[in-house]
Order: structure tokens, then sequence, then C-alpha cells
């Protein structure tokens, strides 16, 4: 036996799967991915409080050069 990772493009694809392993021709071994974290959540906490204010007054800064820029 071998085991193959797919990706379902259609919801009805999950039926057919469903109808195959009910006739003992393929075992589903995961039926749903976990949704992915997000990435605020992930990263929250990483950064030094200090570092974190010091990039964000230099964002700050940037935008006000950015918006105050004479082209």
């Amino acid at each position: 036996m071998e085991t193959v990772l797919i990706q379902i493009n259609n919801i009805k694809a999950y039926k057919l799967l469903e109808d195959l392993e009910d006739l003992h021709i393929i075992k589903v071994l995961k039926k749903s991915v976990e949704p992915q974290q997000k990435l605020s959540e992930k990263y929250a906490g990483t950064l030094p409080s200090e570092i974190a204010d010091e990039l964000q007054n230099y964002v700050t800064q940037s935008r006000k050069e950015w918006n105050n820029r004479n082209i």
C-alpha cells in the first residue's frame, strides 16, 4: 500500500472520497486540515517591547516623511 497526499479543489470530491472509503477501497487518514495560525498570533510577544516601540516610531516617522515629500 502507498500513502499519497491530495489537495481537494471541489467540495464534491469529499463525497467521492467518503464513498470510496465506504467501499473499503481507500482509507481517509485525515479528513480536515487544522486552520493555519494567524501570523499576529504566531509572533505575538516575540519582539521585545523596546525594539517594538523603536520600530513603531520609525514607521510613523517614515510615513510622515513620505506624506510630506515634494514631488
